[in-house]
């Protein structure tokens, strides 16, 4: 089974990303220069969601012009992208739920 989000990898432990994600230690490590940043994860994992989707509904289109009649496949990639989309809409849900919890903080 593959990962498209690149959220599972067994050699990076809990939580690992993939592309090379170093997370800096302290402030020190803020600027360095091998170290992405959230924004590029995040847009990165936007426009894979967005392939997936296109690719699933490519796929239906094939299917139901008969260019293809594998119909697993077709519901295999539905399912991928649909999944893809519901995680990173909980991702957005949890950033939304910080966006708010910090909104409240007197300061």
């Amino acid at each position: 089974m593959s990962d498209p989000l690149g959220f599972i990898n067994q050699n990076q432990g809990v939580g690992g990303l993939s592309g090379g994600v170093s997370i800096p230690k302290g402030p020190s490590g803020a600027g360095e220069a091998g170290s992405t940043s959230f924004k590029d994860v995040l847009m990165e994992n936007i426009e894979q969601v967005n392939k997936l989707q296109q690719d699933a509904e490519m796929a239906v289109e094939d299917l139901v012009t008969g260019r293809r009649d594998d119909m697993d496949q077709v519901m295999m990639a539905k399912q991928k992208a649909d999944l893809a989309f519901t995680m990173l809409l909980q991702v957005r849900n949890k950033m939304m739920d910080a966006y708010e919890e910090i909104k409240q903080m007197r300061v």
